[in-house]
């Protein structure tokens, strides 16, 4: 079968063909992959700036943002049956028994930094074209979301990030009446997403939903089609290159909210010293390493105690966060089939996969496809 990885000792990224996995174990599931999106993190590790292949192996499958069915299943699994449409969970936890977060399922909030990640850390990814793996990482996913199902996993960063931020807006009364619904907790707020890629629109597609009024910042000026899909959703769409971070206030008032998932440094921090008071800043971008910036952080932590301001960090997502995803995608595609779809680039097969990889990125979100 095919398969695409990277050899670190050789910086090579290339096509590669392996043996079919077979079911060993009883709890096992084996997928077809029907799609892998590909993102910033595939991009990272095939330019060799992380990425570590499993123990005793010297190449990493890639691909993490899957979509499979499944094609056979172990004698214990009850959940699936063959045809069912899965996304998996991409860590999975350590071994170690003072870890509380893995030993309760929420591996994503691991304490050891000692998991494992499909794709990109010590575990093969799933940018292949069959895929045995455990059936409690599956999550399922509608037969009639098969068009849109890619999307799942980048979307769990949004969920992780809105299950942790509504914990954190109780600490303000007037910021959620208990009489409103989940659905509307948002109502009357400011929401600022940074970055228009898919992760961004993703992003802010859950804070329309949620009643926010949301603003989309990026570079690139309008028209583009990340402000087509912004407008598309009801969202205003502002760039950086006509609005500076300073301006921001004056058009769109007090920031009560900014989910940044750009993971430019001096970007982010522009922006934080503009957040409002009582504001939340969410960071799900994690900038490269090489990026310095010339930063007053005695006038920026004084700001954010004198405004009660938050600064939360989030990476990967756990089960709730897969099952959240799934629903909301459900929600996205009734209320903006069309803006759903413009974030899906056409889909390439796996054959020129390398080159879409290390090539420059067309549309808003690459797909790869093994049913192209």
């Amino acid at each position: 079968m095919k398969a695409v990885a990277v050899f670190p000792a050789h910086r090579e990224v290339k096509l590669i063909e392996q043996e079919e996995p077979v079911i060993t174990q009883s709890h096992h599931v084996k997928l077809h992959l029907l799609e892998v999106g590909i993102c910033g993190t595939d991009k990272e590790i095939c330019s060799f700036a992380y990425g570590t292949p499993p123990a005793g192996a010297d190449f990493l499958v890639i691909g993490h943002e899957a979509l499979g069915e499944v094609m056979e299943v172990g004698d214990a699994v009850t959940r699936f049956v063959p045809g069912d449409l899965v996304v998996p969970t991409v860590r999975r936890p350590c071994t170690h028994e003072l870890c509380r977060s893995c030993r309760a399922g929420h591996q994503d909030f691991c304490e050891t930094e000692d998991f494992t990640e499909r794709g990109i850390k010590g575990a093969h990814g799933y940018l292949a074209e069959f895929v045995v793996d455990e059936d409690q990482y599956m999550n399922p996913v509608p037969q009639h979301l098969r068009e849109i199902a890619v999307l799942v996993e980048p979307l769990t960063i949004a969920e992780k990030a809105e299950y942790q931020l509504y914990t954190l807006m109780q600490r303000r009364p007037p910021w959620i009446d208990p009489a409103l619904s989940e659905r509307t907790q948002g109502r009357g707020h400011t929401a600022l997403v940074l970055g228009a890629g898919p992760v961004g629109l993703l992003g802010a597609m859950a804070l329309q939903a949620r009643e926010f009024e949301t603003f989309v910042y990026s570079r690139g000026q309008m028209p583009n089609p990340q402000s087509e899909v912004a407008q598309a959703i009801g969202a205003t769409y502002f760039s950086s290159q006509v609005v500076s971070p300073s301006q921001l206030v004056a058009h769109i008032g007090p920031i009560d909210l900014v989910y940044e998932a750009v993971g430019h440094s001096q970007f982010m921090f522009e922006v934080l010293r503009v957040l409002g008071p009582n504001g939340i800043y969410v960071l799900t971008g994690i900038p490269g390493w090489q990026t310095l910036i010339e930063a007053d952080l005695a006038t920026l932590f004084r700001e954010m105690v004198l405004k009660n301001q938050v600064m939360l960090g989030t990476v990967n997502a756990g089960p709730h966060d897969f099952r959240a995803a799934v629903a909301d995608l459900e929600i996205f595609n009734q209320r903006w089939p069309d803006a759903v779809r413009a974030l899906l680039a056409e889909r390439t097969p796996i054959e020129q996969a390398t080159d879409r990889i290390l090539g420059r990125p067309v549309g808003i979100k690459n797909v790869i496809s093994f049913q192209h």
